[in-house]
């Protein structure tokens, strides 16, 4: 089907050749090539410009031979009127385009005295400076004619090499005198075309360049017996969870993956921990029976404190949450915004983006259930949307080709009675032991911690070394702490201010801000060979103080090759 349509749209485009009757008497083909430090570009697809006196063509040899990936896009420039026509081939039939009168005219060059010749042409080198990038044209005026790879310098003359801060070069390859008359290139635009202005052409095209999964749209996320479930979104814990089943489309193998999410308080004038989880269902035991049954129907993790905590450790038969993203709301965004402070000006919503890369494995061509929880105790709660893209990348090798949910202690049903995480009172703290049926290399855990306990004494505001044991031995050790606060005062309108002239969400905390996401920690392993394995987290966490209690979220995944 691809390859019928393909020559479909070549016998279309030599139709509307063989119609065209405004003829340029002379034209060239010129081919550049990339290159960088010295380098050619492996595997590139050459730059091909087609120019004569009247216009110029940039295009490349896979569209021109007509095998280049959707999307692709092409350029016509006219030089008496200095424009500029960008059109794109989005998919099979989506066709856009978009005319630039002005920017031509604003080029602004030094031209030098240095000379070269390039392909026995002399040539004369201009200097710019785009986006504090200094660009070097050389370019010739014996051939009568203009052109450029870019759309920078097209009324220089024929630039013939293009350099980008001395160490990136595109250059002429070959030069060839057409052997026919040369047909104007804007006999190449189907009249089909969806003409769009200059802002809407970039945003459609960059988003063809991606696939985009939506899962929720600006939807609540709340405390109250009055959130009800409905045919797409299931709401559990009073309405603190949001599910949703998505299916996935296929990930190659190194693509980039990434979720998004778009947070408002809708009421809620505290910062909260979210977090964005696939819920497996490879096991006989999966959270989403917790869910519909309560945290006391989920397996149970003991270490000797006299508490039960559901639903946390990999067992034979239950896995637990995979977690996508940690984020922490700021202190009333949006619906607090009328509070007023001398030379603040609050932003409207707070954005958090998380590279998820590393779980492909787990997300490739499979339907899950994707959920986002946040704990609140407001009637209002939180707004969110929320998408997962996926970015292609050309010749990328695969990386991390496994991935195993290992443990999860955020009480994601905090609000229908599951435990919080305060198993590091004791010395044993969290332990989880899981089978490997094979050998895994280059074994890393993708660690995501967090500390709480909201007073000045609270594990939240006291630095506390988490240690990582594997198999009983001592694999890794840090102090995860934030320090930049600070600098997402403008997310937080409802935050209190100190008699020290400081906000709460100025405070450094233990591995979040409100307001942002907490990246994970990729810790190595090593290689691991099939069979038992032991992994312990131990955390001096602080003893509580009256009614005040700390609590460590931390969620783990195995993942390698």
């Amino acid at each position: 089907m691809k390859k019928n349509l393909t020559l479909l749209f070549f016998f279309c485009i030599g139709t509307l050749l063989a119609q065209v009757k405004n003829i340029s008497p002379k034209g060239y083909k010129i081919t550049y090539l990339k290159s960088s430090n010295g380098k050619q570009l492996e595997q590139q697809d050459p730059i091909l410009v087609f120019t004569s006196e009247l216009e110029t063509l940039i295009t490349s040899e896979n569209i021109h031979n007509g095998k280049a990936d959707l999307p692709y896009e092409q350029t016509v420039v006219k030089h008496a009127k200095n424009e500029i026509t960008q059109f794109s081939r989005l998919g099979t039939s989506n066709w856009i385009s978009t005319t630039d009168s002005t920017s031509l005219a604003k080029q602004t060059f030094e031209i030098t005295t240095e000379s070269k010749k390039i392909h026995g042409y002399n040539c004369l080198k201009a200097k710019t400076s785009i986006n504090s990038n200094t660009i070097e044209l050389w370019f010739t005026k014996d051939l009568n004619v203009k052109g450029a790879p870019t759309v920078l310098g097209q009324h220089l003359g024929l630039v013939l090499e293009m350099v980008r801060n001395g160490n990136f070069v595109i250059t002429a390859t070959k030069i060839e005198k057409l052997k026919k008359a040369m047909v104007q290139p804007t006999s190449l635009i189907s009249d089909k075309h969806q003409k769009v202005d200059l802002l809407t052409y970039r945003d459609l095209l960059w988003k063809s360049r991606f696939t985009t999964i939506p899962i929720f749209d600006n939807e609540t996320i709340n405390f109250s017996d009055t959130s009800k479930s409905n045919d797409s979104i299931l709401r559990f814990a009073n309405g603190t969870v949001i599910l949703k089943k998505v299916r996935l489309p296929k990930i190659n193998s190194g693509s980039q993956v990434f979720v998004d999410v778009l947070e408002q308080s809708n009421g809620d004038a505290y910062d909260r921990t979210g977090s964005v989880f696939v819920i497996p269902t490879d096991a006989k035991i999966s959270f989403l029976d917790g869910l519909k049954n309560g945290s006391k129907t989920l397996p149970v993790f003991e270490n000797g404190n006299g508490k039960q905590y559901q639903g946390v450790i990999r067992t034979p038969d239950y896995t637990p949450l995979l977690e996508l993203m940690r984020f922490f709301t700021p202190f009333g965004i949006k619906q607090f915004n009328h509070i007023q402070l001398k030379d603040k000006t609050w932003h409207e919503a707070v954005p958090y983006r998380q590279d998820i890369s590393e779980l492909q494995s787990q997300l490739s061509e499979k339907e899950l259930w994707i959920g986002t929880f946040i704990g609140n105790y407001d009637k209002g709660g939180h707004k969110i949307s929320m998408n997962i893209t996926i970015h292609n990348e050309e010749n990328a090798s695969a990386k991390n080709t496994f991935a195993l949910p290992l443990f999860n202690t955020t009480n994601v049903m905090e609000m229908a009675g599951q435990e919080y995480a305060t198993m590091f009172n004791r010395d044993k703290g969290l332990e989880v032991t899981f089978t490997l049926t094979n050998d895994v290399k280059s074994a890393k855990l993708r660690y995501i911690t967090t500390g709480h306990g909201g007073w000045e004494n609270g594990d939240e505001f006291v630095p506390k070394k988490n240690t990582i044991l594997l198999n009983g031995k001592e694999i890794h050790a840090f102090i995860p702490w934030r320090q930049d606060c600070g600098s997402y005062r403008l997310f937080n309108p409802a935050s209190g201010n100190f008699p020290n002239g400081l906000s709460s969400s100025d405070y450094s905390r233990s591995n979040w801000c409100p307001g942002t996401v907490t990246n994970p920690t990729l810790i190595d392993l090593g290689d691991l060979k099939a069979g038992k394995h032991t992994i312990q987290i131990v955390i001096p966490q602080g003893a509580p103080e009256g009614t005040s209690f700390s609590a460590w979220n931390v969620s783990g995944v195995l993942i390698g090759n």
